[in-house]
Formats: C-alpha cells, sequence, structure tokens
C-alpha cells in the first residue's frame, strides 16, 4: 500500500498551501489520519489529525487555528489547509494512515512508526 503526500512547494511568509495525502481505499479499513512534519536536524513532530469514526479533529500549538486538515472520502484524500505560514512552518511534511484508533492527542504525540502507512513526504519551504 503507498501513501503518497504532494503540494508541497516554496511559499512566502503569510501564504498559503494545501497538501494532499492520498491514501488507497480510504477511509475503509483506517481509523486515524495524521499529518507530521521534520525538519533538518529536529525530531519528527505531530502536526494534524483526524479520527474518521467521529470526524475529530485533533492539532498541535504551534499550527491551531492556521492548519485544517479535512477529507474527500469518494477521492480518498487527506487534506492539510495550511495559512499563515511562517518560516519556522518550512520541512518535510507526511502523511500516516492507520488501521488503530487513537485519540488524536496521543497520535501526535506519540508519532507510531510501526502498524500504520506513511508516504515519503513532501516538502514544504516558507521564505521571502
Amino acid at each position: 500500500l503507498q501513501v503518497v503526500e504532494s503540494g508541497g512547494g516554496l511559499v512566502e511568509p503569510g501564504g498559503s498551501l494545501r497538501l494532499s495525502c492520498a491514501v488507497p481505499g480510504f477511509p475503509s479499513g483506517y481509523h486515524t489520519v495524521g499529518w507530521f512534519r521534520q525538519a533538518p536536524g529536529r525530531e519528527r513532530e505531530g502536526v494534524a489529525c483526524f479520527s474518521i469514526h467521529d470526524s475529530s479533529t485533533g492539532y498541535t500549538d504551534p499550527v491551531k487555528g492556521r492548519f485544517t486538515i479535512s477529507t474527500d472520502n469518494a477521492k480518498s484524500v487527506v487534506y492539510l489547509q495550511m495559512n499563515d505560514l511562517r518560516p519556522e512552518d518550512s520541512a518535510t511534511y507526511y502523511c500516516a494512515a492507520d488501521p488503530r484508533w487513537f485519540y488524536c492527542s496521543d497520535y501526535l504525540s506519540r508519532i507510531p512508526r510501526t502498524g500504520n502507512y506513511w508516504g515519503q513526504g513532501t516538502q514544504v519551504t516558507v521564505s521571502s
């Protein structure tokens, strides 16, 4: 199974990007999806999460109020709308699709690396 992220690029501070994550068969067979990011020299960190069974969402503090996670079940795609981008948002963004159910706060802090499906990432650079 191949999860594929797209939509990254170079954007000026204050700009917007929408990332897409294609998950074959989504939402069937999945319970949790998340977006994560990793900047050079830093640990991977949680960004946003969507819990499929009740459509609840979760965000980490650095992105609250600026980023929005959503899904298009007909297209099997998970989106991350990113507004008011800042230089500190620059990172490689990864999507993870999980057949297990998690509370979003737990998923974003634990960042499980096994038992789920990760994409190869898409680069986001915020710079003037």
